[in-house]
């Protein structure tokens, strides 16, 4: 429970110091007012002798006597004032000189246009005052104005609207085992104090985008039901020195106020890169802003309730080794890319919303989507449904979960292309190619998804397959297998037409990637041994002698690849021309109809849990 605040007045706050201030404000503004009239209405002020001798020189129009003041106007149009004696013969001076005059009881100088200036002066003043107070407050300190440039620009979340826990996390099973004890210890403190233990007060999420870093942060304070400050670390940065390290200890000013809390800074990278990396006024700022971030967090033990930090980058080689170490951000949590087992959850989660088909498996979705992150899964499912709706259809069906997958992976489909027949059956051939050596090598591959001859995107073709489930050790022959899948493009249009083509560019890079991973970090080459080369530096640290080999060894590997998938085409070209033939006709085939037609085996599905 917090205390209640008292109660800001409008204008001055609970500062009588500010209510001095507006006072002489108020007042001096006055009396500049009262000057600025005087000098707009071009009145001048002269002597009792210097009115006389204009009387005498017959200079003066009219005047308006009221008591000892004297206000006038000459004949030159000039307006004057001044203070006259208690002289009876000044009233026959004036007669005699024909000057117009008339008499008041009293001076009255708060006239209509005094009251209508001071009038619009206060008005005005209260205006100013309040845009003032309005911008010193405004978004909770995180406006961009002179008066809040210091003030934190972090969001806070009450407990009441930090709807997410763990259950709303699928997937990340060991992350949420590791944040498991922070909430443990905000919950039940004792339980560790009693013997001495002290938890981590920072945590360092680290992952690829989309994985869901953030939502396992909220999860976290809905677990533990404590306040959240959110904000990004480049929220921190701004071109004036200084002005980071100042919200960096109005953002802690405020935690302390309502701990036990958590303060989530996403992207910490924004701030905490290597000091001494850069050069210019920015880069000062930004290394006066980490180093003010250094002092807080080790500041923490000094306070009893904690205030726990929860950081999330994907560049976790930048950060500064001072962020790292013990007592500051000493716990490094992975948030991976989701496995099959998560995948078929976070599916399962984003389509509660969905009306999806009853016949829709979510599992063999999962298996389509290796290295899909937790915001592409959304997004997928998602296009689906844009899908679906653009087609007028009751719910999203297997088929809509297709066509997202591939305008996600390859692009939309290209309907503006116009290929000719002798293009189409060389495409067709190609990726036919691609298909017989997969199913050819049912062991080593993974199995059969479906072959496509409708253009998407940059590619002309495509030909997918689906794994079984998650590999995490891949064997010499299955990369083989890979390799000469990739190549069977390319041999099937060298087989039937003779002719070399450029759409086999993107299947030699994916061949000579695979080769070279063999050979230089796996160790599977029999000539170079198992040595690692590390490729792409600079200064190798092998041979130039060892470079040849290896440039030898890989196009060895490829060449016996492509010789291989070669020799099975030819052994098998009569089911080449039957998938070609039959792509032409279809251009889209799933494997179920491939196997039905070249009366192959169908390879058996084996469930995972």
């Amino acid at each position: 429970m917090h205390m209640k605040k008292p109660k800001k007045n409008l204008f001055w706050g609970n500062n009588p110091k500010h209510l001095v201030i507006a006072l002489l404000v108020v007042f001096g503004s006055i009396a500049l007012l009262y000057k600025l009239t005087e000098l707009s209405r071009n009145i001048h002020v002269i002597s009792y002798s210097t009115f006389l001798d204009k009387i005498e020189q017959n200079q003066v129009r009219r005047i308006k006597v009221a008591d000892q003041d004297v206000e006038g106007v000459l004949k030159d149009g000039t307006h004057f004032e001044t203070v006259v004696g208690n002289n009876p013969g000044d009233w026959d001076k004036l007669r005699r000189h024909g000057v117009e005059f008339s008499v008041s009881s009293s001076a009255n100088p708060l006239n209509f246009w005094y009251i209508f200036s001071f009038f619009c002066l206060v008005i005005m003043l209260i205006a100013l005052w309040y845009f003032i107070r309005q911008s010193r407050s405004a978004g909770g300190g995180g406006g961009s104005n002179i008066f809040t440039m210091g003030k934190s620009r972090a969001r806070m979340f009450l407990p009441s609207t930090i709807k997410e826990n763990f259950d709303s996390v699928a997937g990340a099973a060991e992350a949420k085992e590791e944040l498991a004890d922070v909430i443990d210890f905000l919950k039940n403190p004792q339980k560790y104090k009693r013997l001495g233990a002290k938890i981590t007060r920072g945590i360092l999420l680290i992952g690829e985008p989309g994985n869901g870093k953030t939502l396992l942060a909220r999860a976290v304070a809905g677990e533990v039901n404590c306040p959240f400050f959110s904000i990004s670390g480049s929220d921190f940065i701004e071109v004036f020195v200084g002005v980071g390290a100042a919200r960096v200890r109005d953002l802690f000013v405020q935690a302390r106020k309502h701990a036990p809390c958590i303060i989530f800074i996403d992207e910490i990278d924004a701030v905490g890169r290597h000091r001494g990396s850069g050069l210019g006024g920015g880069h000062d700022e930004r290394e006066q802003t980490l180093n003010q971030l250094l002092t807080e967090m080790d500041g923490f033990r000094t306070s009893s309730t904690p205030v726990i930090v929860i950081a999330a980058t994907n560049r976790p080689d930048v950060l500064d080794k001072a962020l790292l170490r013990p007592g500051r951000f000493d716990r490094r949590v992975h948030v991976p890319f989701p496995d099959l087992k998560s995948r078929e959850e976070i599916l399962a989660v984003h389509t509660k919303d969905v009306k999806i088909s009853s016949n829709v498996d979510l599992n063999k979705i999962a298996r389509g989507t290796p290295g899909f992150s937790g915001a592409d899964l959304a997004n997928l499912i998602n296009e689906a449904a844009i899908i679906a709706s653009k087609n007028s259809e009751k719910q999203v069906t297997i088929k809509d979960f297709e066509e997202a997958r591939d305008k996600i992976l390859l692009g939309k489909e290209v309907k503006s292309k116009m290929l000719t027949e002798e293009d189409k059956q060389m495409i067709a051939y190609h990726e036919a190619g691609h298909a017989l050596v997969r199913l050819l090598l049912p062991e080593d591959s993974d199995p059969l998804h479906k072959i496509s001859i409708i253009p998407r995107g940059r590619s002309l073709g495509v030909t997918h397959s689906m794994p079984e489930r998650e590999k995490y050790i891949t064997t010499k022959e299955e990369m083989e297998a890979s390799i000469m899948a990739a190549l069977g493009g390319r041999a099937s249009e060298e087989l039937v037409f003779n002719k070399l083509t450029t759409g086999a560019y993107s299947d030699f890079k994916v061949a000579t990637s695979i080769a070279r991973d063999m050979i230089c970090n796996y160790g599977m080459s029999s000539e170079l041994g198992q040595v690692i080369y590390i490729q792409g530096q600079a200064n190798q640290d092998y041979s130039q002698d060892t470079a040849e080999r290896i440039d030898k060894e890989v196009q060895n590997l490829i060449q016996q690849s492509y010789t291989k998938a070669l020799g099975l085409l030819k052994k098998y070209r009569g089911k080449l021309d039957m998938l070609a033939n039959a792509l032409i006709e279809k251009e889209t085939l799933y494997a179920g109809e491939i196997y039905k037609l070249l009366d192959i085996e169908p390879r058996v599905e084996h469930k995972f849990s």
